[in-house]
């Protein structure tokens, strides 16, 4: 099967593979595991903050950080269409008993200033007070597209300004880094904190990493553990974080230059409309015409051809491009769709 439904599918490489077997480990919540301490020092250094966190998932990731930030009552200003908002089951009410307040994204996963400037809660005591701004880089649901260095800044220049903290869900913030060609840490370094996940584009089988001030780590680590997210020896895993890090970092071109060939192509089947604009990273989102049919049946005809996509809409697919798909696989899987477009 060619799998394009997600770069989480990605299998560790067989460098990552060798470099589990042979970690050296400790006891994690003892703070005493060589390989996840080198892979939090790596991690910081990576992205010009002073210390980082190793988690099980972005998902925890980003509600540790959240809840690091916040006290209970506060509101979260976010994207309506952001990652943390829409697939992250609620946690931050559920958990940190905090309120969402979302503002428009607009196609390409900005938001605009202006609303946040006067989204940013005055001191009242009818008002839930802001405690965060959260920001999404690459942007999954806008089409993986990339918010550039001066619309960061210019979103941390408003939020500061009111004495707001920034969190960043930089899932896939080295493709964005890669698509800008800058350092990811000059891309961030106006955030106070930001989420990078290991096991998509960067092909780890399990983990993301947390940065952010020192103080701010040691919030993050207690929320982590009450979460349940202490771990033991789990340097097997950040074994393979290192890996992902250093070396599958440098890669991700060439799944930008795969998407955007797929995209033209894709384009010109009938039935497929792709905005060409918001290709500019790993992801593929194409709209369905009516006559072209349901993204659910398309999900179901390409299964039985070989090909697995998600569904992020009735009338929308998402492919998703990564480690664990080559020039072949991208050309089959146009060859299986306009067979079926026929």
């Amino acid at each position: 099967m060619i799998d394009l439904r997600s770069d989480t599918v990605t299998k560790p490489t067989e460098a990552m593979r060798q470099a589990m077997a042979q970690a050296e480990v400790g006891d994690d919540v003892y703070q005493e595991d060589p390989t996840i301490n080198r892979l939090q020092e790596l991690a910081a250094e990576t992205m010009g903050k002073e210390a980082a966190l190793f988690v099980p998932t972005g998902t925890m990731g980003n509600l540790v950080s959240v809840l690091a930030h916040c006290e209970r009552g506060q509101e979260i200003l976010l994207g309506d269409n952001s990652h943390v908002f829409y697939y992250e089951a609620g946690g931050a009410s559920v958990a940190g008993g905090l309120v969402y307040h979302t503002l428009p994204n607009d196609r390409m996963g900005m938001i605009d200033p202006n609303l946040v400037a006067a989204a940013i809660r005055t001191p009242d005591i009818h008002f839930a007070p802001t405690g965060l701004l959260c920001l999404e880089n690459t942007h999954n649901r806008a089409g993986g597209t990339v918010l550039s260095k001066a619309q960061i800044d210019e979103l941390c220049r408003v939020a500061h300004s009111r004495g707001i903290p920034v969190h960043l869900d930089g899932a896939r913030v080295f493709n964005a880094a890669t698509y800008l060609e800058i350092p990811v840490k000059q891309l961030v370094e106006n955030l106070d904190s930001v989420q990078f996940c290991l096991s998509k584009g960067l092909a780890a089988p399990v983990g993301s990493v947390v940065v952010g001030r020192k103080e701010f780590i040691g919030k993050a680590r207690r929320m982590r553990k009450m979460l349940g997210g202490g771990m033991r020896q789990a340097g097997v895993l950040a074994a393979a974080g290192i890996i992902a890090l250093t070396e599958m970092s440098q890669r991700l071109e060439e799944d930008h230059y795969h998407a955007h060939r797929f995209a033209e192509s894709l384009a010109l089947v009938d039935g497929f409309e792709v905005d060409l604009e918001t290709v500019q990273t790993n992801i593929v989102a194409a709209n369905l015409t009516e006559k072209a049919g349901t993204a659910a049946d398309w999900v179901a005809r390409l299964k039985a051809n070989g090909v697995l996509v998600g569904a992020a809409g009735p009338r929308r697919l998402r492919f998703v491009f990564h480690n664990d798909v080559d020039r072949a696989d991208l050309e089959k899987t146009l060859s299986v769709i306009a067979s079926l477009a026929g």
